[in-house]
């Protein structure tokens, strides 16, 4: 399974660190060209490597950490999704009249054609989601939800991977709204920083 980070903000940095902390490979990329992202990405991890956006978008799972005003364009990129994942890990700070009238991951899925969508990453602020997720007697927890239920499987496994506890919501206008964010509503989810202790 191959990974890329779009986008390399704060929450795109703080996914980097998660992976580089695992030694797990992971291609980020953004607006700029590599090369900028390059010497951050290094200092990072050797795990992270700055593609170009093209190049990037040939991993199976992809993470969209861009403003969430720019994944139009990132969907763009390529003529089809089918058969890759996608993880929305942004948060729609815009007008819920902006929406027509949908949670914002059920928004951003249409943009994505054929790909599986998943919401995840996106509840925690950024210093938290880089800090390490394995503390004295517990991992912390990462909500995820998706309309399709074969779509979170291979999200679960890559949570796990990065050391956090992930607990599946359902689908995305169910369980999946209390970890939306509309306009200036935002879902009770949203900034809770649990750990879930070891069974």
């Amino acid at each position: 399974m191959s990974y890329a980070i779009v986008g390399f903000g704060k929450v795109g940095q703080a996914l980097a660190h998660a992976f580089a902390r695992k030694n797990i490979d992971v291609s980020v990329a953004s607006r700029r060209p590599p090369e900028a992202l390059a010497p951050q990405a290094r200092a990072i991890g050797p795990t992270v490597v700055a593609r170009s956006l093209r190049d990037a978008l040939e991993a199976d799972t992809v993470i969209l950490a861009v403003p969430f005003g720019e994944h139009r364009e990132v969907a763009k990129a390529l003529p089809s999704w089918k058969g890759k994942t996608v993880i929305d890990a942004m948060n729609g700070l815009v007008p819920p009249e902006e929406l027509d009238g949908l949670l914002s991951s059920a928004f951003v899925a249409k943009a994505f054609t054929g790909a599986k969508l998943v919401k995840g990453f996106n509840h925690l602020a950024a210093a938290k989601l880089a800090a390490d997720p394995i503390v004295e007697g517990g991992h912390r927890v990462v909500f995820l939800s998706a309309d399709d239920e074969d779509a979170t499987a291979p999200v679960v496994a890559l949570a796990k991977q990065l050391g956090f506890a992930p607990i599946k919501l359902g689908k995305l206008n169910e369980g999946g709204a209390l970890v939306h964010a509309r306009g200036r509503i935002w879902g009770q989810l949203i900034f809770q920083d649990l750990f879930r202790k070891e069974q």
